[in-house]
């Protein structure tokens, strides 16, 4: 079965404005490296998997050169709204994370904030991959993986190796219809073997039992 479609909810919800209330605001942690980015050196920032932009937006309210991608045009079309709401130059692209339309070494930084779990092993290894590529040696990356101390990690049918459709879902948590990849810590370390882990923290989000990890990594 294809595995990489959460886009498809994605782009149902990207289409209101109460699908998009909840996406609005950059992450503080997302905010607070992107503030030490420029002192680091790192000018061009690939945001992947941008949602409706508000990372994007920060990142090219502090001057940097930024490029967003995703495969909800939905999210792109609001996010080339708001860029030109506030003057901002902001490259888009419609583009797969595992096949990302650009040159090796061609970006300083890394976000990818809740997207590269969805899909089964093959597909999160081959984004990791893509976005080993894309870094330049050196370069930063900011991202997030669903824990297995998440409470839906076992619910629905398992379609891969700790892969997870849950068909018994609330509007608010459709794109849990498409395959959601969990993983411990030692399983995302070795996911992301070409890279020096900088930070790794198990997060719960704003849902009670919506265990994230969030991980600050330098590509070698």
């Amino acid at each position: 079965m294809k595995t990489d479609t959460a886009h498809l909810a994605w782009n149902d919800r990207w289409a209101t404005p109460h699908g998009r209330a909840d996406w609005l605001t950059p992450e503080p942690d997302v905010a607070a490296f992107a503030a030490t980015l420029a002192t680091r050196g790192a000018l061009k920032v690939l945001d992947l998997g941008c949602g409706v932009g508000r990372h994007s937006l920060a990142y090219a309210r502090l001057g940097l050169d930024v490029t967003a991608v995703d495969m909800a045009e939905q999210g792109l079309s609001e996010l080339h709204r708001a860029s030109r709401e506030e003057d901002l130059a902001i490259a888009t692209q419609v583009a797969a994370m595992t096949e990302l339309p650009f040159e090796t070494g061609s970006f300083d930084h890394v976000l990818s904030f809740n997207v590269i779990y969805h899909g089964d092993p093959l597909i999160v290894r081959a984004a990791v991959a893509e976005i080993g590529r894309v870094l330049r040696p050196g370069g930063t990356y900011q991202g997030t993986m669903l824990s297995k101390r998440n409470v839906k990690y076992g619910k629905g049918e398992e379609v891969a190796p700790n892969t997870f459709v849950d068909a018994a879902i609330d509007p608010d948590d459709s794109d849990k219809i498409h395959p959601h990849f969990y993983c411990n810590a030692a399983e995302l370390v070795e996911l992301f073997a070409e890279f020096e882990i900088l930070s790794l923290i198990d997060q719960e989000h704003a849902k009670p039992g919506s265990w994230h990890w969030h991980m600050l990594a330098e590509r070698r």
